[in-house]
């Protein structure tokens, strides 16, 4: 109560003050004092608290106003020694701008940073700099800022070219860059120095402030008060929800108080929740620790005092006031830069710079987002100050140079991760969540490595040098400790205590990789620098080699003559670790050696004689071998317990990010290098010898007698199986040693050959979108993979159609270079692969093999590697599976195996070939594979020889699927012996001879094939005769059946299809008495559910259409209309408007009604179980009536009854118009007086006695009640039906005694009618023939509906509503509250007062036909809606007076005639119009829809054909339509022929006080014909929409920027979604800014674009919704939903008109259930809070 006291008190005191305070005064006196620092303080100390926080609410409004006033004005005085007003305009005036742009992005502003040309991926413009800078026609990236980054146009530091945008493009004359502060007097510089230095260190001071209850010295207030804050901060542990919950407990609010609480917290990172004396603060700061430290560390709460929170808020107002000042002259941004650096009296990192940046962590969220802002708009778009503040910050190479950066960074991070083993690797296992934590925040100190090794020098000096290998070292120690870490261990039979924790060592291994590469690539720019880092890199290898030989005893490997010394070592038993970074370093430097000839250049200065190569493949191959053994399955775990089972995952997911795209580059491809490496320089036995032993098959193949199928039958079934799987992945590491070439350095290839190769095999696999492709290829540390530089000469691209997205397919000439065994490719890529090749090939008519491709030379430095292939112990292996090949009875071996043999012959051919095409005359070619090959065993075994075995391979009838292999080898080898044989006579002639040989040979094949595929095609054709003959056989022998089944055919529910007029000669007419009576056809329809087929006749047992009745607004002309009140709104009457009607839809699948109800009942069975057992969603609302249709799955909520056309009766003479409205007049009095005989007795009784009882006219039996024609089946199903669309339609609990039931059955026949006349004049359709069958049953089931709902309802109230409907036409006394002819829509009126007739016809005898009754409402509707256009018709369009022919003059003069009778009736409320033909026009188009509308409507309520001329868009059409309407083609004649009868009607109609009312006071008036409907327009370019986004803040938390904004693509509103900020409560329950606005825009549908994430969400009711593709597309033909990739997305007008037309059509309901059943994740979505 006291603080509510004080908050009244406070500003009358104050206004004593402000109105006796004068800033100029304060400023004056300012200048006279000695002491300004002290005099400010004092200023400050008395006027802050009385201004800031001084109640628990606050009013920024009036605290920044007095602010203004009281505390800046005399500041701006003091500073420009005059009015400030004239001396910031005269600094603005005189001030040269920068050339730095340095725009500060707002949250979710567009950026845009160029892939070409910026320095780093951070180096990003705004979008104004963008438009106007050369890389808009670059390939650029867009993205959204997360807001705080500034724009870096003008920076030359940031852009490798086109450095300015023209807006800053600098002036020649500014190159002598003068001082700043040469246009300010002294005087003024020393004034501004002082004012900056006071305001910047009080703000400072303040911002890191940590005491709660003083202030510094010089600010203490003059009288203190017991008032407190109790103040809660953000942190990174709680959630949402647990805030909301612990400030409800705590301060005593309501939800939504602490909602808004959060809220403010999680944005500003501060926020004050109570407000009172200190022990009142104190206690609330009591609960919330308690109640928030029991998981975790506690909320940071603190209870400050008032003055100390006035203070800091004034703080943060006076560096926004810095930051504004200085925009107005660069010499004060100069000034502020000198203050802000200026080092303080404690010497080092004491300036004021320093001291905010060292207290960064401890500020609030809100202090440090002011102070960088400040920053940015001083510090960095000053020059000279920019740099500056760079070197206290991080400054690029000069920082390696001069600071050493790296050291000091790698340090700093080494000091972190403690956990080290007894070799000093690092341990992870050992993390408790709170350190995992820290270690995720340590690793941004790797990203700023990135950013120091981002640009790499052009020049070395000796210091550079120096500082870096200085750098290199440390990183050296780092990888040591990462060398081995997180080694596993094969565990058998055995539980694992402890589950590895292997996360953070990848995570660390993912952060290097891009620094590792960084790194080399540093290396590689200086010569001096790769030896000495090739050195250095070698002695810490040599280091951690001799920390690992725990329990490694040396052994001697003997195998065909050759023998090796090398240790015993069992992957399987010993230990392992996937992490090698020093081995790969090395791996990489060696291969720099080679690519930049050093190792040629200068042998002598590298230790490469020094080198062990057994010590350089040990562990790369140990971990080779790892994997073979997982894939294997040697590393699965025995037992099931969980923690089994999770270790073995683990170990799979290690392998698989080894192999992974993101981490391969530097593991898996460097540990293959160094194997590489290794071999080059070992004997080719020896390293294979080794490579048995690691991978533990040496004992197979070393034995004496290993060809022969040595005895395994006593071996163990899994063990055998292994062995195949390790002997085939090793066949594959042999094939990556030999093959892998395209590395630079390792073959003789160009950079972009490795990419292209890349490209070219993920395509083999499969046509691939851009996206696909980038994933699959590695990115460098500016998230480039290169591949735009060479897609389009391996690759052609295909445009996506409406929905997909751009495909890039491999070009024909490439396939050449597949390579089955391609190192990247995983097992299931190659299996891919190879299924898609074959395909191809088959295709194209070739045989199958898959030979291997053709490959570039080795570098010299690995040139050796070659001979591994042509090595006894290899040739010894490959011979002995071909001899296990030849007897399968073994089963030791295995069909891939085999294929991987195949392959190395393959290679080892084709290497030779490759020699020998390439060697000189005088060059032997010491390379001599088939001779090898050739030669048998030694005795004494005298196996035989590889080509031995391959030619008896070729016809074993189990290898049928490698025969076309083994016959390319045996023609490779012929070829080749061909080509040696020649080489003696002139070498050209051996190529040319072997070719034409081998051409020789090709073609015989082909020939061959092509016999075989003709004689195919021959046999296939007889067949095909042979069948066909058989078919028409059949047919002739059953004509009765198939006679009767077409029958049955043409008598299907569609009624489309009686098209054929009954007689040639009459026009067809569906309305009036001389309508078409269509022939009589029994309509047989068969159920989906029984498939039991019935006639559909009024007696028999219901049939239904599933249907989907839903409330819409898609063709509203007047979404503002408020929502009425469902328990009291009539319907009767739609206004033309159409601000939302009923939609019903179906997809024509047919059931028996009791069928249908069985079901109905199971479906809410099965949900009732399903509820109890796992409370989700599911994708319909049972409780709603919601089923899915049991055909198609298309979401349903009642059923529509199928009932049999009317009968037209053939009767004799028919009333003319007068006559008509005589009987009808009777009639509607008659009904009157019964009507009111049925109301109770009342007080007005008496006086409706004595009037005259108006007598039941002749033929009308008003008190007859007539027998429903219907059975009992489908009056249940007319309530049904009937109940449900007022149900939905009104938004009520059903009731099937409402009056308004069949009121809102005939509306939403007439809305659907409209809906789908709209959407074929929009699709540019015909009228008929066009429509899908399920929309025409649809209609013809609405409308035999409608015209029978009145025998389910109440007789006398159906009435009730003709005679309403009646009275609208035909002016009634009795009829009260009758709405003006403006304000009804004449399509619903026609529909409804036809299909309310039955109720009336059912009681006359007269013999007055229903028909003529149609017709004489139907031409009197038409007259009243020419009526209401003239009424509507706006001011005439200034056009050339149309000169028309003499056919229309006619309907000119009589248009003219009518207007102007109107205008006698409504005086000046009409303006004069001259021309007919503007009134002519207007009419005959404004009347269309409604004309198309009621043919519709009449076809299928009375079943008649419709005209040909209809089924096409022809001319002529206006005279058809009339015609088929029963119409005259000048509309006029309706009225000037019957005259004297309608004048009075016109009278009425006009003389209704509405109208007048509507036309003088400009009311809403619709125009005609209304336009559809169009979703908003969308920007060409998405960036503009983004842009729109970023301004837009949200609406309920005061200026803040949304962090969702969505865009309702209906209604064009921006809407702050998914926050709890813009909550808003609808029946009861919170729902998000969306969900609120689909039921004010949509009724309850939405469409919606998330422009932050470019993806588009529909939205149904408050449980259902699912997210669309957007219409946006790169030029790739691919959405970015996510905005993950950047790249420039652009407006796709065909997938727009695609959601357009969804919408139009009523499906998004349809779409989502479709989506959310296929996808059932959409389900648990809680779609309401968007």
């Amino acid at each position: 109560m006291a603080a509510a006291e004080s908050d009244r008190e406070v500003p009358s005191a104050l206004c004593t003050e402000f109105l006796n305070f004068s800033a100029k005064d304060t400023a004056l006196k300012w200048l006279q004092v000695t002491d300004l620092y002290k005099e400010v303080y004092q200023h400050l100390a008395r006027y802050v608290p009385k201004i800031y926080c001084l109640g628990p609410n606050l009013n920024p409004q009036s605290e920044d106003l007095l602010a203004q006033l009281l505390l800046q004005a005399p500041l701006e005085w003091y500073l420009c020694g005059e009015d400030p007003s004239t001396g910031l305009a005269k600094l603005e005036q005189n001030n040269q701008p920068s050339q730095l742009c340095g725009h500060v992005f707002r949250v979710g502003e567009p950026t845009y940073s160029c892939r070409e040309c910026a320095a780093d991926p951070t180096c990003v413009l705004c979008m104004q700099c963008f438009l106007g800078s050369v890389h808009k026609e670059h390939r650029y990236r867009m993205t959204t800022s997360g807001g705080g980054g500034f724009c870096d146009c003008g920076d030359t530091e940031a852009w490798k070219k086109g450095p300015y945008c023209q807006k800053h493009e600098p002036n020649i004359s500014d190159s002598c860059q003068e001082d700043p502060l040469a246009h300010l007097s002294t005087d003024m510089i020393a004034r501004c120095y002082n004012v900056f230095a006071i305001v910047l260190k009080y703000a400072v001071d303040m911002l890191t402030w940590d005491k709660e209850d003083e202030l510094p010295p010089g600010l203490e207030p003059p009288d203190r008060g017991d008032t407190y804050y109790c103040m809660l901060f953000n942190d990174e542990v709680h959630t949402y929800e647990q805030v909301i919950y612990t400030l409800q407990k705590a301060v005593n609010c309501t939800q939504k108080e602490a909602v808004s609480f959060a809220t403010t917290v999680d944005r500003d990172g501060r926020k004050s929740v109570r407000f009172g004396d200190f022990a009142f603060c104190e206690q609330a700061k009591s609960v919330i620790v308690r109640n928030t430290s029991r998981q975790s560390k506690p909320l940071r709460v603190q209870v400050m005092h008032s003055s100390v929170v006035a203070h800091q808020c004034f703080a943060l107002k006076a560096l926004h006031w810095l930051g504004h000042v200085i925009g107005y002259s660069d010499a004060l941004r100069r000034i502020l830069c000198q203050v802000g650096l200026e080092r303080g009296p404690e010497g080092e990192n004491s300036s004021l710079v320093d001291t905010l940046m060292l207290c960064d962590s401890k500020m609030w969220k809100g202090a440090r987002n002011v102070y960088h802002q400040l920053f940015m708009s001083s510090l960095l778009m000053d020059l000279k100050y920019k740099k500056l503040f760079a070197i206290q910050f991080a400054k690029a190479r000069m920082l390696i140079t001069e600071e050493n950066l790296m050291t000091t960074i790698i340090r700093t991070f080494v000091d972190h991760l403690r956990h080290r083993d007894l070799q000093g690797r690092f341990q992870f296992e050992r993390y408790t969540a709170q350190q995992a934590f820290k270690f995720r925040r340590v690793q941004s100190l790797i990203g700023d490595l990135k950013y120091v090794l981002i640009s790499r020098p052009t020049e070395w000096s000796d210091q550079l040098r120096e500082k870096f290998l200085e750098g290199l070292d440390t990183f050296l120690e780092l990888f040591k400790c990462m060398q081995g870490m997180d080694p596993v261990v094969r565990q058998v039979g055995q539980h694992i205590e402890m589950e590895p924790e292997w996360e953070a060592a990848f995570t660390l291994q993912m952060k290097l990789t891009h620094i590792i590469s960084m790194m080399q690539e540093w290396c590689a720019t200086d010569e001096r620098v790769l030896i000495e880092a090739y050195k250095k890199c070698l002695t810490a290898l040599t280091h951690c080699h001799s920390g690992f030989t725990d329990g490694e005893q040396p052994i001697t490997l003997s195998m065909c003559g050759h023998s090796v010394d090398t240790i015993r070592y069992c992957v399987s038993q010993e230990k392992v670790s996937i992490h090698l970074p020093v081995s790969r370093l090395l791996a990489g430097l060696h291969v720099l050696l080679s690519k930049m000839e050093v190792a040629y250049r200068f042998p002598e200065q590298l230790p490469l004689s020094e080198l062990s190569p057994p010590m350089l493949i040990e562990h790369p191959l140990r971990c080779l071998v790892l994997c073979a053994q997982v894939h294997a399955g040697m590393w699965r775990r025995n037992g099931f317990s969980l923690v089994n089972q999770r270790a073995h995952s683990v170990l799979w997911l290690q392998i698989y990010y080894y192999h992974n795209v993101k981490c391969r580059v530097e593991m898996f491809d460097k540990d293959l290098i160094m194997l590489q490496a290794g071999a080059s320089m070992m004997d080719p036995n020896h390293f294979l010898m080794i490579v048995l032993s690691r991978f533990e098959l040496y004992h197979i193949f070393s034995s004496a007698d290993c060809r022969k199928s040595y005895n395994r039958e006593n071996t163990n079934k899994d063990v055998v199986q292994q062995n195949n799987t390790l002997m085939e992945e090793m066949l594959h590491l042999i094939m990556m040693v030999v093959g892998e070439r395209f590395e630079a350095g390792v073959g003789q290839v160009e950079g972009c050959d490795e990419i292209k190769r890349e490209i070219i095999h993920q395509l083999c696999i499969r046509p691939m979108a851009h996206s696909e492709l980038v994933k699959a290829l590695p990115e460098n540390e500016n998230k480039e993979t290169g591949m735009e530089r060479v897609i389009d000469c391996v690759a052609s691209f295909k445009k996506p159609g409406v929905t997909g997205r751009g495909l890039y397919e491999l070009r024909p000439e490439c396939a050449k270079q597949f390579n089955l065994y391609f190192h990247h490719y995983s097992r299931a890529d190659q299996s891919k692969a190879e299924e898609a090749q074959r395909k191809l090939k088959r295709q194209n008519g070739e045989d199958m093999a898959l030979p291997p491709p053709m490959l570039p030379p080795f570098s010299p430095l690995f040139a050796s590697l070659v001979n591994i292939l042509q090595c006894d112990v290899l040739l010894g292996m490959l011979g002995a599976v071909l001899q296990w090949a030849v007897e399968p009875s073994g089963g030791h071996w295995s069909e891939s195996m085999l294929q991987r043999v195949l392959h190395l012959i393959g290679m080892g051919l084709l290497e030779e070939q490759q020699q020998l095409k390439n060697s000189s005359e005088d060059h032997d070619v010491s390379f001599n594979f088939t001779l090898k090959i050739s030669r048998p065993g030694e005795a004494p075994s005298n196996t035989a020889s590889v080509l031995a075995l391959l030619e008896n391979l070729q016809n074993a009838p189990h290898l049928e699927v490698h025969k076309d292999m083994i016959r390319w080898i045996l023609k490779m080898v012929a070829s080749i012996k061909t080509m040696r044989e020649l080489t003696a006579s002139t070498y050209t002639v051996t190529a040319s001879g072997s070719h034409g040989q081998e051409e020789m040979v090709c073609d015989k094949d082909k020939a061959e094939r092509k016999r075989k595929a003709e004689m195919a095609r021959l046999r296939r054709e007889k067949i095909m005769a042979q069948m066909s003959e058989m078919q028409r056989h059949f047919i002739n022998e059953n004509k009765e059946l198939f006679q009767q089944s077409l029958e049955e055919l043409y008598a299907s529910t569609s009624t489309s299809l009686e098209h054929s007029p009954t007689s040639s000669d009459a026009a067809l007419v569906c309305v009036g008495p001389r309508r078409s009576r269509p022939r009589e056809k029994r309509q047989v329809v068969t159920c989906i559910l029984c498939q039991e087929e019935q006639e559909i006749r009024a007696d028999s047992k219901a049939m239904v259409l599933a249907a989907f009745v839903q409330r819409s607004t898609v063709m509203s002309k007047n979404r503002k209309r408020p929502p009425h009140d469902p328990e009291h709104y009539d319907p009767l009457f739609m206004h033309p408007d159409l601000s939302f009607g009923t939609h019903t839809g179906s997809c024509g699948h047919i059931m028996h009604s009791h069928c249908w109800q069985r079901y109905f009942e199971a479906v809410q069975a099965k949900e009732q179980r399903r509820q109890q057992r796992l409370r989700v969603h599911t994708s319909y609302d049972v409780g709603n009536g919601e089923f899915l249709c049991p055909l198609c799955e298309c979401l349903s909520n009642t059923v529509i009854p199928l009932l049999p056309g009317t009968k037209g009766s053939n009767s004799c003479e028919q009333p003319g118009l007068g006559q008509w409205l005589k009987i009808s007049g009777q009639q509607i009095k008659a009904m009157h007086s019964a009507h009111r005989k049925l109301q109770p007795v009342g007080v007005d009784a008496v006086e409706e006695t004595v009037e005259e009882q108006c007598p039941a006219t002749e033929n009308f039996r008003i008190d007859y009640t007539p027998m429903s024609p219907y059975s009992s089946t489908i009056k249940e199903m007319l309530t049904t039906f009937g109940t449900a669309t007022y149900k939905v339609g009104l938004k009520v609990h059903p009731n099937e005694q409402d009056p308004r039931v069949p009121i809102m059955c005939w509306g939403s026949c007439a809305y659907t009618i409209q809906s789908i006349e709209r959407l074929l004049v929009d699709e540019d359709k015909p009228l008929f023939g066009s429509l899908p069958c399920r929309q025409d049953d649809c209609l013809s089931s609405l409308a035999r509906f409608g015209s029978a709902c009145w025998t389910a309802a109440s007789q006398p109230s159906v009435q009730g509503h003709y005679i309403r409907l009646v009275a609208a036409l035909i002016p009634d006394p009795q009829v009260e509250t009758s709405p003006c002819i403006l304000d009804i829509d004449m399509l619903h009126l026609l529909v409804s007062v036809v299909l309310s007739y039955g109720s009336v016809h059912s009681q006359d005898s007269s013999g007055l036909s229903v028909d003529a009754v149609q017709l004489h409402f139907f031409h009197l509707i038409t007259v009243a809606h020419m009526v209401q256009m003239l009424l509507t018709s706006g001011p005439e369009e200034v056009t050339m007076e149309q000169e028309s022919g003499g056919a229309e003059r006619e309907e000119e003069e009589d248009i003219c005639a009518l207007y102007n009778t109107l205008r006698t009736h409504l005086g000046s409320s009409l303006p004069e119009v001259a021309s007919g033909w503007h009134l002519w026009r207007c009419v005959k188009t404004g009347i269309l829809p409604y004309l198309r509308g009621a043919a519709l409507f009449f076809h299928h309520l009375n079943g008649v054909p419709t005209p040909p001329e209809l089924h096409a868009l022809c001319p002529g059409q206006w005279e058809v339509l009339c015609g088929y309407l029963s119409l005259p083609s000048n509309l006029l004649q309706l009225y000037h022929s019957q005259k004297e009868l309608l004048e009075p009607l016109l009278y009425g109609w006009c003389s209704h006080p509405g109208v007048r009312q509507t036309l003088q006071e400009g009311g809403v008036l619709v125009s005609f014909p209304r336009e559809s409907n169009s979703l908003i327009d969308l920007p060409d370019d998405y960036s503009a929409l983004i842009n729109q986004a970023s301004s837009f803040t949200c609406p309920k938390s005061g200026g803040d920027k949304s962090r969702a904004p969505t865009l309702c693509l209906v209604c064009g509103s921006m809407l702050c979604s998914q926050s709890y900020c813009c909550q808003t409560e609808l029946d009861g329950e919170d729902v998000g800014a969306c969900t609120a606005h689909t039921f004010a825009c949509g009724a309850g549908v939405g469409i919606f674009l998330r422009v932050r994430e470019s993806q588009v969400l529909f939205l149904s009711g408050k449980t259902k919704g699912c997210f669309y593709a957007p219409p946006y597309l790169d030029d790739y033909g691919e959405t970015d939903q996510g905005l993950r990739r950047g790249n420039p997305l652009h407006l796709c007008r065909q997938r727009y008109r695609k959601i357009q037309k969804l919408w139009r059509q009523h499906s998004v309901t349809e779409e989502i259930g479709h989506a959310q059943e296929a996808n059932q994740t959409l389900v648990g979505i809680d779609w309401q809070h968007l």
